[in-house]
């Protein structure tokens, strides 16, 4: 299977540097997710590893070629830029059977894809006449044409439904299970969660993090406990005495810091307190990736301070 190597990547546009010295992997067998900022040169990568612009040194290769190498590209890497980039006036059974014939894949395969993407009903129509949610199944069925070994995804569930968005979620999925390679990028931090195995972040073109999904996670959170019990008052001189210092919240509740449920677990039984609740609380992605990045975002919005009007 196809992986995709960056080395040294770097991109200059004039004295701002968009990239800046990029090395990572993307290895077949999971869903790498690919996030940053805006501005984070996200996309100049991407671009710069389909030859679609020129990098000012280093180099981005699958399997040791660059893209321009490649034979019949669309076999070996499946790319969604730009949904929008297709000719509105071509029908999206000719747009995919264009693509078909100048990349040696037979042309049987365009019936296949547009099934697969639920668009076989109106490959018939023209391009320009489909809402954006149609557009993006279109240059994701394009993505799928060749059947390749690794796909490059930007922003891959835009303008879908629900429906279309478990679709997409459960697609990269079962690339991955393949064997395949499957990068995607997106600002979309809950539904990068429900997929990735493994997340590349960068910021103001350098690389930030390079981690399996749970790694990530841990490497920017505390462990941290949600507890509920009805022996308050022993189960705080309790954790106390252990060296923890609880937290009663408004709802009830206590929460730990510090601390996992198996040991706060071990105090209430020793002590024979019963829990009513007892929960890790879990990091989201969208915590972690912000602390990570709040110091790398090129565009950031002033907080807005709200002033009562005086009648």
């Amino acid at each position: 299977m196809t992986s995709i190597d960056v080395h040294e990547l770097t991109k200059d546009y004039g004295s701002t540097r968009a990239v800046d010295q990029l090395t990572f992997s993307v290895r077949p067998g999971r869903v790498t997710g690919f996030l940053g900022p805006n501005g984070a040169g996200k996309s100049t990568t991407l671009r710069l590893a389909l030859g679609l612009d020129r990098p000012t040194a280093g180099t981005a290769t699958f399997d040791g070629r660059p893209y321009a190498a490649l034979g019949n590209p669309l076999r070996k890497v499946g790319v969604l830029l730009d949904a929008q980039a297709a000719h509105g006036s071509r029908t999206a059974r000719s747009h995919l059977l264009a693509l078909a014939t100048s990349n040696g894949i037979a042309g049987s395969r365009v019936g296949k894809v547009l099934e697969e993407t639920g668009l076989a009903a109106v490959g018939r129509r023209r391009i320009r006449t489909f809402s954006l949610g149609m557009r993006q199944r279109l240059g994701i069925a394009a993505a799928l044409l060749g059947e390749p070994d690794a796909v490059m995804l930007d922003e891959p569930s835009n303008g879908l439904d629900p429906e279309g968005i478990v679709w997409i979620r459960e697609l990269m999925r079962g690339m991955a299970r393949e064997g395949r390679t499957v990068l995607v990028s997106s600002h979309l931090m809950n539904e990068t969660s429900s997929f990735a195995d493994h997340l590349i972040v960068l910021g103001r073109g350098r690389l930030l993090a390079d981690l399996p999904m749970k790694e990530f996670l841990d490497s920017r959170s505390r462990p941290c406990v949600r507890v509920r019990t009805t022996e308050e008052g022993r189960f705080r001189d309790a954790l106390i005495r252990e060296g923890y210092m609880p937290v009663r919240g408004d709802d009830g509740c206590w929460t730990v810091d510090g601390a996992r449920a198996g040991e706060v677990g071990l105090v209430a039984a020793g002590e024979a307190i019963p829990l009513l609740e007892l929960t890790d609380l879990q990091p989201t992605l969208e915590q972690a990736y912000l602390d990570l990045t709040a110091q790398e975002s090129e565009f950031a919005a002033a907080a807005v301070a709200t002033t009562r009007r005086e009648e």
